[in-house]
């Protein structure tokens, strides 16, 4: 059933990839400015900048334009980036794990705190502690993500020097260190959506009668929490978590960039800048297929903890 379904849903990530091929090359020849300025500079002049048009093939009709694109996207080719004169695919490679690195990084700082402090929230309802941990979240959530990104690299970084404000690292525990500032950034922002969540799933299932039934026996509180309570709660906030996987990667443009991390993120904002139209195409197309995938899995995820769900 779960292959079927699998290669069902792979399927159908191909007419979504079509869309997003159309949508991306439209909005991207909407962008304000022309890129052969923008590579000419200073020196830009009719003749040079026909020239490098017809050089890079953008003197041609948009529909003939759009048809060598889609051809060269279905023999894995994305082309070549207009900036920096290096294979669109190449360049994603180089960079993407830098972002999935981050992401999966901030995904489980998040979990790690918004699973204890719901669950606390959930034991405690109705008294200050919890009143406090949704206050405090909600705030977070309230902030824009640059905005906390610049205050964590403000203060933890700039003032107090616990952390480098920029760069990567070159081991994983220098990825883990470095990365620690802008995995924490979308990783508060993630915990303050899963808290809230987390917290009233905790508090439905207190009260379902097989819980009453686990205490009557005798279990041990632990023993409830960890195999009845938490194990069905967290259906509902995997869902939450796989939803907002997308807004990780989102959010990775504006962490990448505010701390200069060499990921597609601040790939992507270059690109945009610098009106690279092949490298945008190429990150917009791997964003989709990416989030796809992550919809996919938590679909399988979430039926491997709920066997009352069906896939279909």
């Amino acid at each position: 059933m779960h292959s079927s379904y699998i290669l069902r849903r792979l399927l159908q990530i191909i007419p979504l990839f079509l869309a997003v091929m159309v949508v991306v090359f439209v909005l991207v020849h909407l962008i304000p400015g022309d890129p052969v300025s923008a590579i000419l500079g200073d020196r830009a002049t009719p003749d040079k900048v026909a020239r490098a048009n017809r050089e890079l093939g953008l003197d041609k009709p948009l529909a003939v334009q759009f048809g060598l694109f889609v051809n060269q996207v279905l023999h894995g080719n994305l082309g070549e980036s207009i900036n920096l004169k290096v294979p669109v695919v190449r360049l994603i490679l180089d960079r993407l794990p830098v972002t999935l690195f981050v992401d999966v990084y901030a995904a489980v700082l998040g979990v790690v705190m918004a699973v204890p402090l719901a669950v606390l929230a959930a034991v405690r309802r109705n008294t200050w502690i919890d009143g406090l941990i949704r206050a405090v979240f909600q705030v977070g959530l309230s902030l824009p993500v640059f905005y906390v990104a610049l205050q964590l690299l403000t203060l933890l970084g700039a003032r107090l020097g616990w952390f480098p404000i920029g760069g990567y690292g070159t081991t994983f525990s220098e990825h883990l260190y470095h990365l620690f500032l802008p995995a924490l950034t979308l990783g508060l922002n993630l915990a303050a959506i899963l808290v809230r969540t987390l917290r009233n799933s905790v508090i439905e299932v207190l009260t379902a009668e097989y819980v009453d039934f686990a205490r009557a026996k005798g279990l041990r509180s632990r023993v409830i929490m960890t195999r009845h309570v938490l194990r069905n709660a967290l259906i509902a906030t995997v869902t939450l978590l796989g939803l907002n996987i997308g807004g990780l990667i989102g959010g990775a443009v504006i962490t990448e960039t505010v701390f200069a991390i060499p990921g597609v993120g601040k790939l992507m904002v270059d690109a945009i800048f610098g009106r690279d139209y092949p490298v945008i195409q190429g990150l917009t197309l791997t964003f989709a297929v990416l989030v796809s995938l992550v919809f996919l899995a938590t679909d399988l995820i979430h039926a491997r903890l709920d066997p009352r769900a069906e896939l279909s």
